[in-house]
């Protein structure tokens, strides 16, 4: 059977870097059992203890890019992500927490889908959730569970 897990990524917080920790929430009701849900706000080399022993990982996280209307959800792969700069133990990115759990042998997810929402404000420390933000979390929570049925229904899942 494949082992999901969901990681929902943010700060509750800081206005719309909560959309990750709130689809979360939204989500462990929705699934029950199905999967494992977990809300975390930790980053870069702290993920790979969360995630391995998966076999496929979603991430779900608010993102600024500029390029979307906030609340606008993107759905990525890890190689559509850049590399971070001077990575360390301290921060790296998906990318170089994938890398290095390969080198490293460890069990870890062989799929990683990544939704991203596009939000407004991803700074301020007790702030709202953008209307558009939180207008999103329905559409957002739809599509981390149409690909969980994907993965679900490949051969060789159950």
């Amino acid at each position: 059977m494949v082992k999901i897990v969901v990681l929902g990524l943010g700060n509750e917080i800081i206005a719309d870097d909560a959309i990750g920790i709130l689809a979360a929430q939204a989500l462990k009701s929705q699934l029950g059992d199905e999967v494992d849900v977990i809300e975390s706000s930790v980053a870069g080399m702290a993920l790979m203890e969360i995630m391995m022993d998966y076999d496929k990982a979603i991430l779900i996280d608010a993102i600024v890019t500029g390029d979307n209307p906030p609340g606008s959800i993107l759905e990525m792969k890890p190689e559509q992500l850049g590399h971070v700069i001077a990575p360390s133990a301290h921060y790296a990115g998906i990318p170089e927490v994938i890398a290095l759990a390969h080198q490293m042998q460890i069990h870890f997810p062989d799929e990683i889908a990544i939704f991203a929402v596009e939000v407004k404000d991803a700074l301020t420390i007790g702030g709202e959730i953008s209307t558009e933000v939180r207008q999103a979390l329905p559409a957002l929570c739809a599509k981390v569970q149409e690909q969980i049925q994907r993965w679900k229904s490949e051969p060789g899942a159950e």
